[in-house]
């Protein structure tokens, strides 16, 4: 939600020197340009940034996203020394299926000796091994320990992700000791005031306080990262660029000061990055809408809901029937059955609509432009109207967050793809944090009630999800 420049002024403060970043977010948006914005956004961040080539432009065919991303243009950014690796290998099934344009970017990779990244939730046995044959070489989305264990049994590297709706670290800690020249740590999704709080330095922390040694913690968090992905990043070698942090002990892991090329770029809390003005880039042409676009007709067989699971990108299905208003289905509030819906943000078009439980509104609607993968708009409420204002109000911003009850509404435009915010790191994430607690004081019990919400569109996790097209089954890849 923030631009690299801004995550940077805080990261820097939390000891980050480097990053692997994957722009793939704002490539379904706006494609190859958009991943040169980031790209030219970042020059002046200090950080040191290392963009991979978002190698699922859409992530499926599934669902409408704003521009694609083919094998050529896969080719064309391998070129380019801004590009350090090939991003998450999302469309799994076209790798084990053998897709003649999936094989061609993973070729495009090969052929200028850079990383691909993995991205195989739930991938076990035989699926797994045939996925790693093909060069990919590391997997952030592991969920359980068995998965994790097998798919370092086949060679991949495990990359633990803690963010701020997907924790993995509980469940897959245990290989920092077992498998630490094999492991990474990741945020993945890290969203504004989870970020104030800390960064990689947070699970450095943890582990320690779990008795992990302090080198083999280090090397996970410093040196795996360095190596897997050949950066120009200083690991305290003889020749190093001066890349390190000061910190108080070796034991608390407090962060008293970040160098970078052997400047001081943070200390006591602050960045040396000044503010400054961010370009605008977007794709958006969807118009306003009505309550009753929302309207969906009563039938007589039971309808999949999806049950948002708290701390997981990972869903659950059941079925269940609707109550009927008017010759209508609607929301159940008070069995925890919400509405929720993806509109096109591309072009004008049905809304897709279906049913949610766990997000735990009521008399209250909430809607994102930050919609993995495709970033369509995505919104749950109880109430057709309330639906209709929270998506109208991303319609006058052009992208944003929103949340909205009869009588009070919360609003953050998100003006750069519908994604990031034009604004200081520390005003988004202080308004973040109260849109945030405006969604859990009519209602939801959920932590981070904006992530879970953006990856409710996410078609390549499974087990039921949304797109602007319908409701979709995640594992076999088919409508409902």
């Amino acid at each position: 939600m923030v631009t690299p420049y801004e995550f940077a002024k805080i990261a820097l403060v939390h000891g980050t020197v480097a990053t692997v970043s994957d722009p793939h977010e704002i490539a379904n948006v706006c494609g190859i340009e958009g991943v040169q914005y980031m790209i030219d956004n970042a020059k002046d961040a200090r950080l040191k940034f290392h963009f991979g080539a978002p190698s699922c432009v859409p992530a499926t065919a599934f669902e409408t996203a704003g521009a694609i991303i083919n094998a050529d243009d896969i080719d064309r950014l391998m070129q380019s020394d801004d590009i350090w690796y090939l991003s998450e290998m999302m469309n799994y099934p076209g790798v084990l299926n053998n897709d003649s344009e999936i094989l061609k970017k993973l070729d495009s990779a090969r052929k200028y000796n850079k990383p691909i990244d993995g991205h195989a939730p739930g991938l076990r046995g035989d699926q797994a091994r045939a996925y790693i044959e093909h060069g990919i070489t590391t997997d952030h989305e592991c969920f359980t320990l068995d998965e994790a264990m097998d798919k370092l049994h086949f060679g991949m590297k495990i990359i633990i992700r803690e963010g701020s709706a997907a924790k993995n670290y509980d469940a897959l800690h245990t290989i920092i000791g077992s498998h630490p020249d094999m492991v990474m740590f990741c945020s993945d999704d890290k969203h504004p005031d989870d970020l104030l709080e800390g960064h990689i330095n947070l699970l450095v922390k943890r582990s320690l306080r779990l008795g992990y040694d302090l080198f083999e913690v280090l090397r996970i968090a410093c040196i795996n990262p360095v190596n897997h992905y050949n950066l120009p990043v200083g690991i305290l070698r003889q020749g190093d660029p001066a890349d390190f942090i000061v910190v108080n002990n070796l034991k608390d892991f407090d962060i008293l000061s970040t160098y970078i090329n052997g400047h001081k770029v943070a200390s006591g809390g602050k960045s040396i990055l000044e503010d400054k003005k961010h370009g605008l880039i977007n794709q958006f042409f969807a118009h306003k809408v009505t309550p009753s676009a929302f309207n969906l007709p009563a039938r007589k067989t039971e309808f999949p809901i999806i049950n948002a699971i708290d701390g997981s990108l990972i869903t659950e299905k059941s079925f269940a029937k609707i109550p009927v208003k008017d010759g209508l289905s609607v929301a159940d509030p008070d069995q925890d059955i919400l509405k929720i819906t993806v509109v096109n943000r591309y072009q004008t078009a049905f809304p897709a609509l279906g049913f949610i439980k766990n997000f735990g509104l009521k008399n209250c609607a909430i809607a994102s432009t930050v919609a993995h993968d495709s970033h369509n708009i995505v919104a749950v409420g109880d109430d057709e109207s309330l639906i209709a204002s929270a998506v109208n109000l991303l319609m006058d911003s052009e992208g944003g967050l929103s949340a909205v009850t009869k009588t009070d509404q919360r609003h953050i435009p998100l003006p750069i793809a519908g994604l990031m915010s034009d604004r200081p790191v520390a005003e988004i994430g202080i308004a973040y944090k109260e849109i945030s607690d405006f969604a859990k004081k009519h209602g939801s019990k959920l932590k981070a009630p904006y992530m879970t919400l953006s990856f409710m569109a996410l078609l390549v996790i499974p087990k039921i999800k949304i797109s602007d097209q319908g409701m979709f089954d995640a594992e076999q890849f088919v409508f409902y």
